[in-house]
């Protein structure tokens, strides 16, 4: 199976693709240029994979949470992209994408979503398959919900950022916590390869983002701009 992954809800922009098993991935610190980077990014990495946008069997991306704008230009994108080339897509939780990346079985996500509240998840792996402990939320770090047992590993800036806060919360169950992990494109292909066999794909218009605060879907200029990116990829 051949996907192409995209990842661009944090500062840091990340295109993959996922060539039977075999991944190449480019990630770059994009800070508020997500959009400049993410299309000559892609066409780098088809480029150097000797490959078209209409080789793939599929786009995944990163669903959020996470920046709104982030979260929309992965989504719209993908929804440019795959239109343009006729393809299904799947979207991957952004949480569950640091679950993924840390290789660890027993994971607590935690991304910062400011105003001294963070993006929050935990999963385990259960024979080979990702179970949602506690389901994506929106909460304060000192309200992160509860888990059981003490080795846990904590992902993800909401470590960074509220690390005390989220030490007392989970007193004698983090065995470690990486407060710089991000979601990376690499974790969001191999969830979604998973998700394709599963035959979870869907059709390019009903990719949404994941928003765990309120706020307005896509606006139709950035519907507009995102499907036309597909006639600047190979």
């Amino acid at each position: 199976m051949r996907v192409l992954a995209l990842e661009t809800s944090t500062e840091y922009c990340s295109v993959a693709l996922w060539l039977d098993g075999a991944v190449m991935e480019r990630c770059e610190l994009a800070g508020q240029k997500h959009s400049e980077l993410l299309i000559a990014m892609l066409n780098g990495l088809l480029e150097d994979a000797g490959l078209g946008i209409r080789d793939m069997d599929g786009i995944a991306f990163g669903m959020g949470p996470g920046s709104f704008t982030g979260v929309r230009i992965a989504c719209g994108a993908t929804q440019g992209l795959a239109l343009g080339a006729n393809l299904p897509v799947v979207g991957v939780c952004t949480l569950q994408a640091l679950a993924e990346a840390s290789g660890r079985p027993r994971v607590i996500a935690a991304l910062d979503a400011r105003m001294g509240e963070i993006y929050h998840a935990a999963y385990e792996k259960r024979d080979g398959i990702w179970v949602a402990v506690s389901e994506p939320r929106l909460c304060k770090p000192e309200d992160a919900p509860v888990v059981s047992g003490n080795d846990w590993f904590g992902a993800g800036s909401g470590f960074a950022v509220h690390g005390e806060a989220l030490g007392r919360r989970y007193t004698g169950q983090l065995q470690s916590a990486n407060g710089a992990a991000v979601p990376q494109a690499a974790a969001v292909a191999a969830l979604g390869v998973a998700q394709f066999a599963q035959g979870c794909g869907m059709d390019a218009a009903e990719a949404l983002p994941l928003y765990l605060r309120d706020k307005v879907a896509l606006k139709t200029a950035e519907r507009e701009e995102a499907r036309s990116a597909s006639a600047c990829l190979p």
